[in-house]
């Protein structure tokens, strides 16, 4: 599988293009998927229905895991004008999200001005988890404000669309950003480390907080992400796909070339044995947390922390990659 991937990003030897080239194809893949979610929201809010509201909410879940995938590159375009956290405003301890909406869904808007009160109202209003309030929030849904309601429905179509522009303009940046990215041998460390600190940020912050390893020691959904919608570990799951499809063919190049492709097919084998987990697993992390099936959750957290090894550590040693500060620190 892995050859495949290697073969199918570019015939150079060089992870640079490599790593070009695959993240290019997530990021088309973000643009295409929030473009059908902009579609849906429209489709929805023009004639609701049953069909339609399962249709839109499938395609939420379609454009977040696109976006999770991708969600390890933390430098080049996506840190201009915080587009990062535009895209996922997380994570939410004061719970911002929602008492955001309340102040929109509260306050007459034409489309035109809640247009704009998006685009002005900070990174907590603008992104996947704003939809996923809209529709997933069960407060929300027993409430008169409940989509379809035209409040409801003007912010949606907004905000969803406010996540269309963002992903075309990522891509669209990332293309250009190619000379320069391919120019500077710098950015195979600026690469790897991006890929570290996803890893850590996901085994530390994303599964040992909300299981009660880290942070004040109670076992708590709301620390996850997406845990309105019930996809908590479905993201988990995107995120860890996304390091395998665009970022371990390019490590696996570089592995090449300082001979260590038996160093590079031990992490590939333990990529793979992390997704051949969530097989067992359900898409919400919440029940997990129960007693009677917790050790599940233990049992993924102990293969990523392996796979966290032996990136961060052996392969980092192998490749001279010093790991700096990243936010994750410190808290």
């Amino acid at each position: 599988m892995l050859a495949l991937l290697m073969a199918a990003g570019s015939a150079s030897a060089d992870p640079l293009p490599q790593w070009h080239s695959l993240i290019e194809s997530g990021y088309a893949k973000l643009a295409s998927e929030t473009g059908n979610l902009e579609a849906k929201a429209n489709s929805y809010c023009t004639a609701p229905s049953q069909d339609a509201r399962s249709q839109l909410s499938a395609q939420w879940r379609t454009a977040f895991e696109a976006w999770q995938a991708v969600r390890f590159v933390d430098f080049g375009p996506v840190k201009q004008n915080n587009l990062a956290w535009q895209f996922q405003f997380w994570p939410d301890p004061k719970n911002l999200v929602a008492r955001k909406a309340g102040q929109l869904l509260k306050s007459p808007a034409t489309d035109t001005s809640i247009a704009q009160r998006v685009s002005d109202g900070g990174v907590a209003v603008q992104g996947f988890p704003m939809v996923e309030y809209l529709l997933f929030d069960d407060r929300l849904n027993e409430s008169d404000q409940a989509l379809p309601s035209e409040p409801a429905c003007l912010l949606l179509q907004a905000v969803s669309s406010h996540l269309h522009t963002n992903s075309m303009n990522l891509h669209r940046q990332w293309q250009t950003f190619q000379p320069h990215y391919l120019s500077q041998d710098a950015y195979r460390s600026t690469s790897m480390k991006a890929a570290m600190t996803a890893l850590e940020i996901l085994v530390e912050r994303r599964l040992a907080e909300p299981m009660g390893l880290r942070g004040n020691n109670k076992r708590s959904i709301y620390p996850s992400d997406a845990w309105r919608s019930g996809h908590s570990l479905a993201a988990v799951r995107a995120s860890v796909q996304g390091l395998h499809d665009y970022f371990m063919p390019g490590l696996a190049l570089w592995m090449d070339e300082v001979d260590e492709p038996a160093l590079a097919q031990r992490i590939e084998d333990q990529l793979s044995r992390v997704l051949a987990r969530f097989d067992e697993l359900p898409n919400a992390m919440a029940p997990l947390l129960q007693d009677e099936s917790f050790y599940q959750l233990q049992g993924l957290h102990v293969s990523l922390s392996q796979l966290q090894q032996l990136l961060n550590d052996e392969a980092a040693t192998t490749l001279g990659v010093i790991r700096g500060f990243n936010s994750s620190d410190g808290d």
